[in-house]
């Protein structure tokens, strides 16, 4: 419609009688006198359309399109320059960017190649072996012929070349830069070769202990890469012909298509069709002002004098002499581009658009068209405060809960709500709900969360503990359940009733307004939310009210899930830490540290132990229940007690592991049965057993990780100890490895959760461990050791439980060890009474020779009677006095009450009265029947007179 206007400026205009005559016929007329055209001379219009009928179509849009006085002909050539500049433009970005990224290609292929290389296992062992060319060359002219690059040259740290492309050059020095690979940095360049300009990169190969011992380049000659610009040129000039082609078509069919609509008519016809126009012009609900180049107004309809209430006489004079503002006034008269531009005019906003018309030779001047938008910004202002809202409610939503932690619960609410809809926001919640519990009826919280646009609110501060006076918003909250506004905190008196002091500060600091919002999960109310605001001048109104509560119900659920998954979570970690020892047993063979460290994320299965064995040896036990939870935990506790009960058998390790195994292979037969679905199959463990008399070690594992051993001097080994399936699968039986520790040995175990997570695999983790036991120092006490490892392998945020334990071996004094060979006939008993008599003197433990010898003569008799030779007696002085017999039957005694009438019998009862503790053990040879004594309490004469 413009456009038309535009055009009739240009045209005479003229308007025949009737509804549209007066003002505007006039100022039409006037628009054609200051114009000064003249109407064409006129030939019918049959005779026109017929003449332009026979020029319609294609090659009469060709015609007009190629003469250059016609617009289509001036587009046409405006196209051919446009699409020549694109061409040459593009051409020479083309090469431009070949070339770099020819470059670049060479770069990352020459370093990707040189680094895999590099990398590659054998390549350090080549480079400190005896000929590293011999290894390496067919190695590197593969690689090369496999990666397309012109060649990979392994060198020493001197730039020795030990690989080429060309034999000759081995041997010789390469020619680059090899500075930064030699402080262990890869290094890329451009140079001349002996290949030619090529690119090549330089990466070092270092040992594990991070020395630079050798050097390997792999690099790419210029005249390889590229040549993508001669592939592609083709098709961009192929493109530019085509658009070439398609523009002249397209023109062609512009002008022709120009010609048909127009229907060859003349200026009178036109006229005519502009009338109509400007009858629709003035009918529309659009303003419309039309301005020479001078600012005066040729033009405006009937909307226009409506939104600008202008004089009836305003066509004609200068827009500054309107009565309109400074502002629309200078827009107008300006003549600049506007597009939407919102000015105030009386009470209306009006959206103004202008665009100049002398364009293409057209008078100068400009069009502008107004719209009323008071109402479309009123809806469109609160269609923007209802889309913030439900954006924050959505960020809510993502943003609350994302871990199950009160306090960070709280938190994020607060950072969610500042500053989008508080300027500050405050969290308090009561002590229970913090610890996991249900919080009680009261008033008495704690300030949980803080977040505000500034640090210094005079609010009470994070941690401090705060009653609420009944007369406050916080303790009307949680009574009622309800959220409270405060609009205006000057005056609220029961408010400020909860600090005289503090309240006045907030009002001074310039917080003015308050929501209060109590924290509900259902009929549990845990706390409140404060959202405070001191920015903006207007206080909270209702609908805010809504928004507050519905924030803090979406809070409210998270921080419940938080608060019953604490409480869970410390019901759980209660249980393992009973189920875990608190304390380990007394023993001489073994100075053991440990460290337990339970999984972030919750109650895993990781569980160790040590035992107490005869003859002052001592068992090692650490295990991994697969999973997390009361589950892992509760499972966990079963195979410890299991543990427990199987090592007072005084069973080998394997056997061990083969009753456990069975065990676990019945409990997941139990659950399955019950359909809990739950099965232990997973749990890993390794036993192990220390002797300090011969300093050996029998372990066995099933599944879990192998054990670490640091000798003396300091070395560390991971010693070979059969990996046999996890308990519960069964199958297969389980072996023995064993080991002579000196005295002064480290023996390390752990679960996987030290040297394995997510982002380090357990080779590397296996690795780790080594060096820093490596590094460990050899004398420092095992608890040194396990904090050095701990802060070798730093956990983070584990998410599976760490158990270690390190045992530095200890050796039994050969002093304190006697031993004879007992002949199989019955006056071998007085020899070993009188040999025990003159070792107990020798020890200073003569207060309990008779007890001693009654021990010993009563377990010699009856391996003379039932058991079979050879037969062997042997005392241990540790901290308890242990007394064995062995022999090579595998028949044990049994305790029994003999009657009064019973000739025998006795014994082994007397035994059990005498001695802290009896029992027997079974060897490859047979079996040994041990009991100890206490050293400290001597005999007890009122034990033997009650028998």
């Amino acid at each position: 419609m413009i456009r038309l206007w535009g055009r009739a400026r240009g045209q005479s205009v003229r308007r025949p009688g009737g509804p549209h005559g007066g003002r505007r016929s006039g100022s039409a007329r006037r628009v054609h006198q200051q114009q000064g055209t003249q109407d064409a001379p006129r030939e019918p219009v049959d005779q026109r359309r017929q003449n332009g009928r026979r020029g319609w179509g294609p090659v009469a849009g060709l015609r007009s399109a190629l003469g250059g006085r016609s617009v289509a002909g001036q587009v046409f050539l405006l196209q051919v320059v446009i699409v020549l500049l694109l061409i040459v433009s593009a051409v020479v970005a083309l090469v431009l960017q070949v070339r770099h990224d020819g470059t670049e290609e060479a770069r990352d292929r020459s370093l990707a190649v040189a680094e895999t290389f590099a990398n590659a296992p054998g390549t350090r062992e080549a480079l400190t072996g005896p000929d590293p060319t011999t290894v390496l060359q067919p190695r590197a002219e593969a690689a090369r012929e496999r990666s397309k690059v012109d060649f990979i040259v392994v060198m020493n740290t001197d730039g020795i070349r030990y690989t080429h492309p060309r034999p000759d050059r081995i041997g010789k020095k390469f020619v680059g830069n090899i500075g930064p690979a030699l402080r262990g940095r890869a290094v890329t360049e451009e140079i001349r070769g002996t290949i030619g300009q090529l690119v090549q990169a330089v990466v070092p190969v270092e040992a594990p202990n991070g020395s630079v011992v050798g050097l390997v380049s792999a690099g790419i000659t210029t005249e390889n890469v590229g040549g993508a610009a001669e592939q592609q040129l083709p098709l961009l000039l192929g493109s530019g012909a085509a658009a070439l082609l398609l523009a002249t078509a397209g023109t062609a069919l512009v002008s022709g298509r120009l010609l048909r609509q127009t229907h060859g008519l003349g200026p009178s016809e036109m006229t005519r069709m502009y009338e109509h126009h400007d009858a629709v012009l003035h009918a529309v609900r659009e303003g419309v002002i039309i301005l020479d180049g001078g600012g005066r107004l040729l033009l405006a309809n009937d909307e226009a004098h409506r939104l600008l209430d202008l004089p009836a006489d305003a066509e004609g004079r200068h827009v500054h002499a309107l009565g309109l503002d400074a502002d629309t006034a200078d827009l107008l008269a300006s003549g600049r581009v506007a597009t939407d531009e919102v000015h105030l005019v009386d009470d209306r906003l009006l959206a103004i658009n202008q665009r100049p018309t002398d364009l293409q030779g057209a008078p100068s001047g400009s069009v502008a068209t107004l719209r009323d938008s008071t109402e479309l910004r009123a809806l469109s202002g609160r269609a923007e405060v209802a889309r913030e809202r439900l954006k924050l409610l959505y960020d809510a939503g993502v943003g609350l809960g994302t871990t199950l932690d009160v306090t960070r619960t709280a938190e994020e609410l607060s950072e969610v709500a500042v500053p989008r809809f508080a300027d500050f926001v405050t969290v308090d919640l009561s002590q229970a709900v913090l610890a996991g519990e249900e919080p009680e009826a009261g008033t008495t919280l704690r300030r949980t969360a803080s977040v505000g646009i500034r640090k210094d609110a005079p609010l009470y501060p994070v941690g401090e503990e705060i009653v609420f006076v009944p007369s406050s918003p916080q303790a009307r909250s949680l009574s009622t359940g309800q959220a409270h506004l405060e609009p205006d905190l000057s005056r609220a008196p029961g408010w400020m009733e909860q600090d005289l002091e503090r309240s006045a500060q907030v009002v001074g600091y310039g917080i003015h307004s308050l929501i209060t919002v109590p924290l509900r999960a259902g009929a549990l109310v845990m706390g409140v939310v404060n959202f405070w605001r001191s920015e903006k001048p207007e206080p909270f109104d209702p609908e805010e009210v809504a928004l507050a509560e519905e924030l803090v119900a979406r809070a409210a659920v998270s921080i419940d899930n938080a608060r019953r998954y604490a409480r869970e979570h410390a019901m759980a970690v209660t249980l393992q830490r009973s189920l875990l020892p608190r304390s380990l047993p007394e023993q001489s063979a073994l100075d053991i540290a440990y460290r337990y460290l339970p999984a972030q994320a919750g109650v895993g299965g990781d569980w160790f132990d040590v035992l107490p064995l005869s003859g002052t040896r001592v068992a090692v036990v650490v295990g991994d229940v697969v999973g997390h939870g009361l589950h892992a935990a509760a499972t966990m506790g079963r195979l410890r007690t299991a543990v427990h009960n199987f090592s007072a058998l005084d069973l080998p390790p394997d056997e061990l592991l083969g009753h456990l195994d069975e065990l676990v292979s019945r409990i997941d037969q139990d659950e399955a049965e019950e359909g809990s679905g739950a099965a232990v199959t997973g749990a890993t463990c390794l036993y192990a057993i220390y002797d300090p008399v011969s300093r050996h070690c029998t372990l066995a594992r099933a599944g879990h990780p192998p054990p670490a051993v640091v000798r003396p001097d300091g070395s560390v080994e991971f010693p070979e100890v059969p990996a046999g399936p996890p308990l519960g699968v069964g199958g297969l039986p389980f072996e023995t490895a064993d080991l002579e520790l000196p005295e002064g040995s480290r023996l390390v175990l752990y679960t996987d959760g030290l040297v394995e997570d997510r982002e380090r695999d357990i080779g590397s983790g296996l690795d780790l461990l080594r060096t820093a036991l490596g590094q460990a120092d050899p004398t420092a006490p095992p608890d040194s050791t396990c904090q050095a490892v701990l802060d070798a392998l730093p956990p983070g945020r584990a998410s599976d439980d760490i158990a270690l334990i390190v045992a530095r071996t200890q050796a039994l004094d050969p002093g304190r060890v006697a031993g004879w060979e007992v002949p199989s006939e019955a006056a071998a008993v007085g020899q070993v009474r009188a040999s025990v008599s003159r070792q107990l003197a020798e020890w200073g433990l003569e207060e309990l020779e008779f007890t001693t010898e009654l021990i010993l003569s009563e377990l010699v008799t009856n391996a003379i009677r039932y058991g079979n030779g050879p037969i062997r007696v042997r005392m241990l002085y540790d901290r308890t006095l242990i007394c064995e017999v062995s022999d090579t039957s595998s028949t044990s005694p049994h305790l029994r009450y003999a009657a009064a009438t019973d000739e025998g019998g006795r014994g082994l009862f007397l035994i059990a009265q005498l001695t802290e503790r009896w029992g027997t053990r079974y060897t490859a040879e047979g079996k040994v029947i041990w009991a100890e004594q206490s050293v400290r309490g001597g005999f007890q004469g009122d034990l033997l007179s009650g028998v």
